[in-house]
């Protein structure tokens, strides 16, 4: 699985690209071959405010329906309209055209409660281990 080292990872299989005040949002290399083809997608709501750790989108594939939840809290200001039309991208290309939404952090501080690459392929191998 492709886990590129300089996002940060929730352990719901979210990454988070962390800009000065911004963190780009999608789901995780992992999350998208256990999905299976995705389908759908329901974007958040460009204004909305989401909270760590709660909802704030859903995919759905040929397998299941997943929600997405927020890595920080914030303000949604952007969302990735292509994926309306090409869910697949999500496939494709997890973390470049495949990211869901750009939240303005309201909090910093919680990214420190996010997982570095290298935590995050631990938690992979250890969810491996279980299978």
């Amino acid at each position: 699985m492709d886990v590129p080292a300089n996002l940060k990872y929730t352990k719901n299989h979210e990454w988070a690209l962390m800009l000065k005040d911004t963190a780009v949002v999608g789901i995780t290399d992992y999350a998208q071959h256990a999905l299976g083809d995705v389908v759908f997608i329901q974007l958040p709501e460009i204004g909305s405010r989401v909270s760590k750790g709660d909802s704030f989108s859903a995919v759905e594939s040929v397998k299941a329906a997943s929600d997405i939840y927020a890595p920080v809290s914030g303000e949604v200001v952007e969302v990735n309209t292509a994926l309306e039309d090409h869910p697949e991208r999500i496939n494709k290309s997890p973390y470049g055209e495949g990211w869901i939404a750009k939240v303005r952090i309201e909090n910093p501080s919680e990214a420190s409660g996010l997982l570095s690459g290298g935590d995050y392929e631990e938690l992979l191998r250890g969810e491996e281990a279980q299978k």
